[in-house]
């Protein structure tokens, strides 16, 4: 099979078709997902499709072969399982990829799973839906995504030079991404920059990127580059551990631990003078898991237990064999009885090869 390396065609407009008309209302009491560690499972990381107009150096390789289209579930297929998840007490979601605003219909999918929130008394729902973007077609959408229940957007972003984003992306328009974050300002999405720290590539940029956040009120969060995939680069030259980083920001700003939580693996500190939130994500140097809470289905229907172990369940098998809502049920219950303590990242010279085969876009960022 040949790399897929066509331009990708317009998304659809907000007039789209939704999947399904009128609301789902969710009544029934959940039955939480608890895993073998006493763990509850209550955030679910919905990956839409493994493209992306982007080649970061750290994520992809610069010739990707995507996955054929009969490979990935349907929005029916993607929405059924969401439903599913939510009924057994997930309360939040996030939108991935690979790039989530390439998959034709999004919209809709996005709409159906918005109905979900905000339950009233003793229903289940979504509390959160949200959605990670390389903020390149954010433009376009920005407006439709706020109209659908999104709230906070997380934006990925490594450099705020140029010619760097180019190269770190090996294709990329900053101006694109800067046009894209506008137009989520406008339309009222609170907006949290992820920043993948690299050594001898961004981190002079530690301190410029925490003091642009601050004047355009973004909380940012950095994180270890993680060994998912072969890109092509040596992530072991690439490797910044983030106790370095934060030790560099203490000299020039005030940081104070915070209690904010959002679900997800990073620990915040609150920066007195920009107002805003700092967070890390530390894979390697403190991963956390202890209090892991999340899964990760990726656009084909492999539900990951964990981001850095191959413990997996075949969920698209489950559908398309006429599985309906029970045998979804009990293949959840077999995957948090498989769900893993935790991962074993590690980057060494001893060992080049990465952690896990797949790359972070075929497993949902």
């Amino acid at each position: 099979m040949k790399a897929m390396t066509r331009s990708f065609s317009p998304l659809p407009q907000a007039a789209a078709r939704p999947l399904a008309e009128g609301p789902r209302p969710l009544v029934e009491a959940p039955r939480p997902l608890v895993d073998a560690f006493g763990r509850t499972v209550s955030y679910l990381r919905l990956s839409v499709t493994d493209r992306c107009d982007l080649r970061c150096a750290y994520c992809m390789a610069e010739d990707m072969v995507f996955l054929p289209k009969r490979d990935l579930l349907s929005l029916e297929e993607l929405e059924t399982v969401a439903l599913a998840f939510i009924r057994r007490g997930v309360c939040k979601i996030r939108i991935t990829g690979g790039e989530p605003l390439h998959r034709r219909g999004l919209m809709g999918l996005i709409e159906n799973l918005g109905r979900t929130l905000r339950p009233a008394a003793g229903e289940c729902g979504l509390d959160e839906l949200t959605l990670t973007t390389n903020a390149t077609r954010l433009a376009e959408v920005a407006d439709d995504l706020a109209a659908r229940g999104v709230r906070r957007i997380n934006v990925s972003l490594d450099t705020l030079r140029p010619e760097r984003f180019r190269a770190i992306t090996r294709r990329g328009d900053l101006d694109r991404v800067m046009a894209g974050l506008a137009a989520a300002g406008r339309a009222g999405l609170a907006v949290k920059i992820n920043t993948v720290a690299l050594r001898g590539v961004n981190e002079d940029e530690i301190d410029a990127l925490l003091g642009w956040c601050g004047t355009r009120g973004y909380d940012l969060t950095f994180i270890e580059t993680m060994p998912l995939g072969d890109t092509g680069t040596d992530r072991i030259d690439q490797y910044l551990p983030l106790t370095e980083v934060q030790a560099r920001l203490k000299r020039h700003w005030t940081l104070s631990e915070s209690t904010h939580r959002t679900g997800g693996p990073a620990r915040y500190w609150d920066c007195r003078e920009t107002g805003t939130r700092l967070g890390f994500i530390t894979p390697l140097t403190h991963n956390f898991c202890e209090g892991c809470n999340r899964v990760r289905l990726t656009c084909t229907g492999m539900l990951y237990l964990c981001l850095g172990q191959d413990d997996s369940l075949d969920l698209r098998a489950v559908l398309r064999e006429g599985g309906g809502a029970a045998a979804l049920d009990e293949a959840l219950d077999r995957a948090m009885a498989k769900k893993p303590k935790g991962h074993d990242f590690i980057i060494d010279r001893t060992s080049r090869a990465p952690a896990v085969s797949r790359h972070m876009s075929a497993t949902g960022g």
